[in-house]
This record gives structure tokens, C-alpha cells and sequence, in this order.
């Protein structure tokens, strides 16, 4: 199945991209009318893209539940992938404010295009995303070879080492298995966050701030657990982390048996040591 081109330009000015997340406004905001399911445009027909196969470490996540507020994971990784981006895509001399939300940058937009299909639950167009001008046609189908894949910023930021690839099941596998072989080339590298990673090798969680400044860990990993402690009043004991992620429902498939399960499956939890059993290119979450 073919994926929609879509000509336009980033904007960034007065938002807050991170590594995987930003705003493209297409030249025809009417071919988002193509994607089978709605994106969510702004007034002027912009739109928030989530980058497909690839997530960032966390600049700014607030968990649902609780009083933790805004929080991040170790920012040396997390603003070092919301830095390549804007820096693979042409922007320069970025400043930003506390809060994220970008002040001032040059130049106020860059060209580029994206190919999508479909968005996802928060109206986010999931999107391979590219830089300057596309030789094909605006608003036409296309089949995305590993020539066209290598240009993409999903591409380059898992092989800078700066995003951990996580699959979906709506993403063809002849693209996962090339992003698969850029992912696992980076951490054989030890390449930025695969230096630090202990999202399969495992830590000890003393308190909420073991994950916010301390351990690199695969982004949805910290999420969930995040949102677990937000709700447990000040608690940081894992008993019930197991039953929580089983409660959320999250459905994966482990690669290659097949193997349909939930996310609680392959998260070990021992006291307060916590650890994946699967490497993140191995597991495919189906969309909800």
C-alpha cells in the first residue's frame, strides 16, 4: 500500500518539537482529507506530525493522575534528538524557553515533505518526514523504497544513536527490517543514548527521579511507569506496576515467532528492579 506525499514546510516558532514530534503545514491543506483517518489541523491547516517507527527520549511529558506535572527523561539525549531534527530539516540558532517553546530560530520555516497514510488517537499524522523538495508530484502515492527511506529524518536519528526504534503494526515490514539494521548498528557503536541504555540490561528504581535525570530507558517504558507512580501518592514501590501495565491493555507482537501479547509480558519487575526482555526492534505494538 502506497503512502500520500504531502508538500509544505515546518514551522517551529512558538512551539515545542523534541525528537520525534513537529509542525508541518502543507502547501494543499486538503490532502489530509486522503489519510484514512483525521488528522487534527490548527486554523491555518498546520498539523502536529508524530515521526513513525522511532520515539525520542521525553522533553516534556505530563502523566495523567497525580501532581508530578511536567517532566523529562535525561535531557542530554532528549534535546539532543529535538536539536538533530531541527538541524537535519535547516533550522539554526534555535533558542528556547523553559518551558521548551521555541522563542526565536532562523529561518522562520523550512521546505519539506512528509509521506503518511493515516494519523494517529491524537489526530497526529504519522509520517515519515524529509527535507526540501520531493521530485514527485504533490498529493501523489508513493512506494517507499530504501533509497527514499535513508533520506528521512526517522532514518537518521536511529542512526545517530539519539531514538530508539519503536514498531507499529500498520508499518511495512520491509521498512522495519532497514530501520531494524540502522537501530542495531547504532547501539553495536554505543552510539549516544545505546552508551547509556538500560532498558534490557536493567536498574533499580529508588525514586521518580531515577528515570527523570538518571537511567536512559526506552521512552514508552518511562511513560507507563511514570504514569504509574504519578497515581500511587508518593509510592515508589513496583508491586503493582505488573497489574497497572496489564490493566493499560498495551498489545504487542514479539518478533519473529509471532507471538501476540500484552506490554506487561515483556516487562520483568523484581522489588524495585525493573527490565525489559525483549530488545525494542523486536516488539510491534498494535495501534489502538
Amino acid at each position: 500500500m502506497p503512502l500520500i506525499l504531502i508538500q509544505g514546510k515546518y514551522k517551529v516558532l512558538s512551539t515545542a518539537p523534541d525528537g520525534d514530534s513537529i509542525r508541518f503545514y502543507p502547501n494543499n491543506p486538503e490532502l489530509w482529507k486522503k489519510l484514512s483517518t483525521k488528522v487534527r489541523p490548527n486554523n491555518f491547516g498546520g498539523a502536529q506530525l508524530r515521526l513513525d517507527a522511532i520515539d525520542a527520549l521525553e522533553t516534556h511529558f505530563s502523566p495523567r493522575g497525580g501532581s508530578a506535572g511536567m517532566q523529562h527523561q535525561p535531557l542530554k539525549y532528549g534535546q539532543g534528538a529535538a536539536s538533530e531534527l531541527l538541524n537535519y530539516l535547516g533550522f539554526k540558532d534555535v533558542t528556547r524557553s523553559k518551558s521548551e517553546k521555541i522563542t526565536s530560530v532562523t529561518p522562520s520555516e523550512a521546505p519539506g515533505f512528509i509521506l503518511t497514510r493515516f494519523a494517529d488517537t491524537y489526530g497526529r499524522a504519522v509520517a515519515f518526514v524529509f527535507k526540501g523538495e520531493a521530485t514527485q508530484e504533490d498529493g501523489s502515492e508513493v512506494f517507499i523504497d530504501k533509497a527514499l527511506l535513508l533520506r528521512s529524518a526517522n532514518h537518521h536519528l536511529l542512526t545517530q544513536g539519539l531514538a530508539y526504534p519503536t514498531f507499529y503494526s500498520k508499518l511495512y515490514p520491509d521498512i522495519r527490517k532497514e530501520l531494524t539494521k540502522a537501530a542495531e548498528k547504532a547501539r553495536k557503536e554505543s552510539k549516544a543514548l545505546w552508551s547509556e541504555d538500560k532498558t534490557n540490561t536493567g536498574f533499580t528504581l529508588e525514586n521518580s527521579k531515577t528515570i527523570i535525570d538518571d537511567v536512559v530507558i526506552l521512552p514508552k517504558l518511562f511513560r507507563r511507569l511514570l504514569s504509574y507512580l504519578a497515581i500511587n501518592d508518593d509510592s515508589v514501590a513496583l508491586d503493582g506496576f505488573s497489574a497497572y501495565l496489564d490493566s493499560l491493555d498495551d498489545k504487542i507482537i514479539i518478533l519473529p515467532d509471532g507471538h501476540i501479547t500484552g506490554f506487561d509480558f515483556v516487562v520483568k519487575v523484581e522489588g524495585q528492579k525493573i527490565m525489559m526482555t525483549q530488545q525494542p526492534e523486536d516488539i510491534v505494538f498494535v495501534e489502538k
